[in-house]
């Protein structure tokens, strides 16, 4: 869906978007096609991986890493304060860090620090959209504070 729409979390049922309205980080619950707004709030959206697929596990460790590589690059070259990886998994693919959790994380990237926040794919049925507001609230008040 994200691929022939060309916004990010664009699936019917993705969480992505009620759950970043529900910890605060925007006012209104945005539209996959309102994605640009972000930026207005001080946020951005990019993949770690380019492809889009269905679902993450089809994507290599490959292409993961290099993907972290390139999104390290990213990160070093536009310097924001916060890096926020959504999906455990991901990160850890991308990133080599196989003991990461949800959550801050000791790893920098330049001077930007890094949270690792919970998918909100609907297959990640473990983390209900109030526990991942949760979740995505508390670094937003790690970047208030910051």
């Amino acid at each position: 869906m994200t691929a022939a729409t060309g916004h990010h979390f664009a699936r019917p049922g993705n969480r992505f978007w009620p759950v970043l309205h529900l910890s605060g980080f925007t006012p209104r619950l945005l539209k996959p096609s309102e994605q640009g707004e972000l930026l207005s709030y001080g946020l951005g959206i990019t993949n770690v991986v380019a492809r889009a697929t269905a679902r993450a596990d089809e994507l290599t460790a490959q292409e993961y890493r290099e993907g972290g590589r390139l999104l390290g690059a990213k990160v070093e070259r536009l310097r924001p304060r916060w890096l926020a990886v959504v999906g455990v998994t991901a990160y850890r693919a991308a990133f080599d860090d196989r003991k990461a959790r949800v959550g801050p994380q000791e790893r920098t990237i330049g001077a930007s620090r890094v949270w690792v926040l919970p998918n909100p794919s609907g297959l990640n049925a473990h983390w209900t959209a109030a526990t991942m507001a949760e979740e995505f609230g508390r670094l937003r008040e790690a970047a208030r504070d910051a």
